[in-house]
C-alpha cells in the first residue's frame, strides 16, 4: 500500500503572469501553488471535522 504524500515542503519553481508553480521536495509532484493552498485548507476542515478523544 503507498502512503499519499502531503506535500510538507515545497519549493517555488516557475512563476507564469498570475500562476505561481511549486514542486514537493519530498514526492516530486509539481503543481499550481493554489492548488497547495487548497489542500491545506482541506486539512484543515478535515481536522475540525474530525470527532475529538476527551
Amino acid at each position: 500500500m503507498t502512503t499519499i504524500c502531503k506535500h510538507p515542503i515545497v519549493k517555488i519553481v516557475a512563476r507564469e503572469d498570475d500562476a505561481e508553480f511549486v514542486e514537493c521536495q519530498k514526492c516530486g509532484e509539481v503543481f499550481d501553488s493554489a492548488e497547495y493552498s487548497d489542500i491545506a485548507i482541506e486539512e484543515k476542515t478535515a481536522l475540525a471535522e474530525s470527532p475529538s478523544d476527551d
